[in-house]
């Protein structure tokens, strides 16, 4: 008798693992310029923050994160039944499928856009409709061709500042976008793990809105922000009927001890740490920016977030091509052609602090003008 082989889904048959930037912590002494995380690292005193949480690691969590939700209540002025807790917004962004979407559903994504929107709606088999952002409006939403493109979907996703883009969508434009979505009957998908970092964070959110809507989730984290990717803490924003649906399906105890009390920490104790290195980073980004158009770096206009997004074609180079000559001076920054074959060309890369970001110009000199 011959052994079949088990296999999945059809839904996962051709189903690629997503690719993501900041993996040059592999590389020997290569400055990561890759990711979007705060330039200044984490708190000095996270590992004091750890360390008072070992003493609880013998019981379970507070599956319902109690004391967190709390405090995200204060900080995000939003209302506890209103707050579900993942492993990272990642959670969240797989849990929102998997409560709502069915076969088929109708799903529109941005493109380019974070690939795990994209990646999670396909597992549960939706209908992927790319809304193509163009490098002549600047890679910024039209929200009448969005809206049209909208029509009969489940779901419409935005990031903001999209990624890998930069480009930060006013909260005029996205209360529109939400409240006419709303009214058809889809849901807004809205994620802002990015946007603390950038100045002005309180006149953009919406996550202290979530309860005038239907229809709208909003994400954030803590990866970002505090520059924590390796402890997972993230949140999503909804009304309380549509948090208690995605309790359905959120994992028990899927946020252990150790993440709730670095979370708590970090929301009540240390946000001014945040409001600094955006402050910073909005004051480098400009001197950077321009000092690399001095040097012939194919720049544009000032970002509005803390990250680039640029097309290199004009130097004969595909992204992949610059990150490699960039790594033998000691930086790497990311190749956006996983973000589809428009953007072999293109790169996206962080604002740090001064003494970083002319070791970047440096480098980028090097291979230019080298």
């Amino acid at each position: 008798m011959t052994k079949g082989r088990i296999s999945p889904r059809a839904e996962l048959a051709q189903l690629p693992r997503t690719v993501h930037g900041g993996q040059a912590w592999k590389l020997h002494d290569v400055e990561d310029y890759s990711h979007n995380l705060n330039p200044f690292g984490p708190p000095e005193d996270l590992d004091e923050i750890v360390m008072s949480a070992i003493g609880d690691v013998g019981h379970y969590p507070d599956d319902a994160c109690t004391e967190l939700k709390e405090v995200i209540s204060k900080t995000f002025n939003v209302g506890f039944d209103c707050i579900s807790v993942g492993a990272g917004s990642s959670d969240i962004i797989r849990n929102v499928p998997n409560t709502f979407y069915e076969r088929g559903s109708k799903v529109v994504i941005p493109n380019p856009s974070f690939a795990e929107y994209t990646q999670q709606c396909r597992i549960v088999g939706a209908d992927i409709h790319p809304f193509m952002l163009e490098p002549e409006e600047d890679f910024r939403i039209d929200a009448d061709r969005l809206l049209q493109e909208a029509e009969g979907a489940r779901a419409v996703y935005i990031c903001n500042p999209n990624n890998p883009t930069g480009r930060v969508e006013p909260r005029d434009k996205l209360m529109r976008i939400a409240r006419e979505l709303e009214d058809q009957g889809t849901l807004l998908f809205l994620d802002e793990t990015l946007l603390e970092l950038v100045p002005g964070y309180a006149d953009i959110t919406l996550s202290g809105m979530v309860s005038r809507f239907s229809n709208l989730i909003v994400a954030s984290s803590l990866t970002k922000s505090f520059a924590i990717p390796g402890i997972r803490i993230g949140f999503g924003f909804s009304n309380p009927d549509v948090i208690a649906e995605m309790d359905k399906v959120r994992m028990t105890w899927n946020v252990g001890e150790i993440e709730q009390r670095v979370a708590t920490v970090l929301l009540r104790d240390k946000m001014d740490y945040v409001d600094h290195a955006a402050a910073v980073m909005a004051e480098e980004s400009e001197i950077m920016n321009s000092a690399l158009a001095q040097i012939g770096f194919p720049t544009g206009a000032d970002s509005d977030s803390f990250f680039y997004f640029n097309s290199i074609e004009s130097l004969g180079m595909t992204g992949a091509e610059f990150n490699k000559r960039m790594i033998t001076h000691g930086i790497s920054v990311r190749d956006c052609a996983s973000f589809g074959d428009r953007f072999t060309n293109y790169i996206r890369y962080s604002v740090k602090d001064r003494e970083r970001n002319c070791r970047f110009i440096a480098a980028a000199d090097a291979v230019i003008n080298g």
